[in-house]
């Protein structure tokens, strides 16, 4: 049987005498279609929910509410025949406006028709809960238990939620589906929806425009129906007395996997990495291992992709000491590349955050070093986005100036796409 995965490690295994700290970048790649148990009568299952907010600010400015139902419609109108889906309402409560009972429903011509007439008659009012609106989520999932699960929610204000309900929202639904999440008009908060996602292996975006949605959305659904195969892990194995510093996903977005770490045993630990589709996802892994001062080679750690419990295939990662001093300084490109991405992030989040603050020296050092970084590693969408809060007047050394008007909308935008990466060239 055909593998539905292929997986590449890149790294210098060299290191100095004295030194125990073991970097990798893992690729890997997925196949289109379901493989191994997924096969088993036939295609897999996919579930989709829609969350609209439909609070009382979504009426200011009336267009708002007009593109959210646009896009909806047309979100509604990409999910392919037989895709189960549902339409939440989501305000102060949640309600499923399509089907009303409490179950999800297979698309097709009419189920469609019926959920873009629900959509259509959708009005604004009401406060704003979402965590209400993922616990209802959650509960039709449910209803479809064997499915691969995607939502999408879209919002424009502050959660009104205690933080401990929203937070306990949030945890009920992990491993339970994946969650895009978008915030349309500049009153939203970007740490909120970046929780969610973070949580539920999704997305975060700022959408500049209302006119703007309906593209979002159906691009969201054509790549979350693209999916064939689901709750992938990623295994990785360390010998005794060495442990896993780090994982992180480095492209197409930064994103620490290491607090999801999920133990299989002593030696062994497993990282859930979502549904796949035919795409390819980089990795950063830093082991530490104990370190040595003489000339010796050990397996540093096996990196497995692991679908369904079952096993795909695997790569090991090699830590080599040695006194050549010019084999141990080298750095794998790979390697190199994605730390300096990883650093862009934390350097724009820190910086904006320091703006924000006030602190205007700390952040134009950091957004400094954010367009230093941008330039010298082709990030070219984040050095455009940069230009929005920054004056550029040397990015080979990250000499920048805050501008004094900066449009809020601007900012945000810039801080939901700083996790963002391009990919090493090879």
């Amino acid at each position: 049987m055909t593998t539905p995965f292929a997986v590449e490690v890149f790294q210098n295994e060299y290191l100095a005498y004295g030194h125990g700290e073991v970097h990798a970048v893992v690729t890997v790649r997925g196949a289109h279609g379901p493989v191994g148990p997924l096969s088993q009568g036939g295609p897999a299952e996919l579930a989709e929910v829609i969350m609209l907010d439909c609070s009382g600010s979504m009426a200011a400015p009336q267009t708002k509410i007009i593109e959210m139902r646009r896009a909806a419609k047309a979100a509604v109108d990409a999910l392919p025949d037989g895709v189960w889906f549902a339409i939440v309402q989501g305000s102060g409560i949640a309600e499923a406006v399509y089907p009303t009972r409490s179950e999800l429903v297979q698309a097709d011509k009419r189920t469609r028709a019926a959920a873009k007439a629900e959509i259509g008659r959708l009005e604004p009012d009401g406060g704003t809960a979402i965590g209400r609106w993922l616990t209802r989520t959650r509960e039709l999932m449910a209803t479809r238990p064997n499915a691969i699960h995607h939502a999408i929610l879209l919002t424009d204000g502050q959660n009104g939620e205690r933080t401990s309900e929203f937070d306990e929202a949030v945890a009920a639904c992990v491993g339970r589906f994946q969650c895009d999440c978008r915030g349309v008009g500049a009153d939203w908060r970007v740490d909120e929806l970046r929780h969610i996602a973070t949580a539920l292996l999704g997305t975060v975006d700022a959408v500049r425009r209302p006119q703007d949605l309906a593209a979002d959305f159906r691009s969201m659904i054509d790549t979350a129906t693209n999916r064939a195969v689901d709750r992938v892990s990623l295994r990785v194995w360390t010998p005794r007395n060495a442990s896993v510093r780090f994982l992180r996903q480095v492209a197409p977005h930064v994103e620490d996997l290491t607090g999801t770490a999920v133990r299989v045993n002593e030696l062994t630990v497993d990282y859930p990495t979502g549904a796949w589709g035919s795409e390819s996802r980089d990795y950063h892994l830093c082991v530490t291992v104990p370190a040595r001062e003489d000339d010796v080679e050990m397996l540093a750690a096996r990196v497995n992709v692991v679908v369904a419990d079952q096993v795909w295939c695997r790569e090991r990662v090699r830590a080599i000491w040695t006194k050549d001093i010019d084999l141990s300084t080298r750095i794998a490109p790979e390697v190199a590349h994605y730390t300096d991405q990883t650093e862009l992030a934390q350097a724009l989040q820190e910086g904006l955050q320091a703006r924000r603050a006030g602190d205007e020296v700390t952040a134009t050092i950091k957004l400094g070093r954010s367009a230093q970084l941008a330039h010298q590693s082709g990030n070219e969408s984040t050095y455009r986005l940069l230009q929005h809060v920054v004056d550029i007047e040397d990015p080979s050394t990250g000499t920048v100036r805050l501008k004094r008007n900066v449009d809020t909308i601007d900012e945000m935008v810039l801080d939901t796409r700083s996790t963002r990466t391009v990919r090493v060239n090879r």
